[in-house]
């Protein structure tokens, strides 16, 4: 959604306000690690079971209410629950992924361990200071309207490499359970004059992760 008009400004958060704003929104949190841990998606997945929201809840719903009614969304489509089980809270009977469920003894350690998405890949094909342009329109090309981490703004615009990270998995195949295919990624800094056309000072940029499928030569 960035670069939309008509959503009017955005607030940053007080930084010394709690992490948690309400009570339910930690344990929002806790229940999409939880179910996360069953194995049955990846994060990509989850992500993109965001993106698939109905417009007019995605744009009314709050932060967590989105990830709460997009967990809803994934628990049914996979069998974690039924619609009558998500409806009364109560389940019908045992659960086959009982013995995948997240124990609290392992909790820390699992968060502090993380998930590591860098992989072994093809070397990168471009290089710090080496200027690119990014692919336009910016869609998925291998699933029509799936899922990518190209925001739609930066399509078209050129901009600089200022980091290689290496190879991590290519979020347009694995949001789509067609492998993980991993590709390089790199940090790209734009102007924000050539994203917005007007920033509040001429020097702003914006840096954007990106992989190397959304990247082409400036003159491609």
């Amino acid at each position: 959604m960035g670069g939309r008009f008509g959503d009017g400004p955005v607030f940053p958060d007080d930084e010394s306000a709690p992490t948690f704003s309400e009570e339910w929104h930690a344990k929002t949190l806790a229940v999409t690690l939880a179910v996360g841990a069953l194995g049955q998606w990846n994060l990509d997945i989850s992500r993109h079971s965001r993106e698939r929201l109905a417009p007019k809840d995605y744009t009314r719903f709050s932060y967590y209410e989105k990830w709460m009614s997009a967990l809803a969304d994934l628990m049914v489509e996979n069998g974690v629950v039924t619609v009558d089980e998500l409806a009364s809270g109560r389940s019908s009977g045992v659960s086959p992924l009982t013995e995948k469920r997240f124990r609290p003894e392992t909790v820390a350690s699992a968060i502090a361990s993380g998930g590591p998405v860098d992989r072994d890949g093809p070397e990168p094909k471009y290089h710090i200071g080496q200027l690119v342009k990014t692919v336009r329109p910016a869609g998925n090309a291998i699933v029509q309207g799936g899922h990518t981490r190209l925001p739609a703004y930066s399509a078209g615009v050129q901009g600089k490499i200022i980091a290689v990270h290496g190879c991590h998995v290519f979020p347009d195949s694995n949001a789509h359970r067609l492998g993980e295919n991993p590709q390089p990624l790199y940090s790209v800094s734009f102007n924000a004059i050539d994203l917005w056309g007007h920033a509040e000072h001429p020097m702003d940029e914006v840096i954007l992760d990106l992989w190397e499928p959304y990247l082409v030569m400036p003159n491609g």
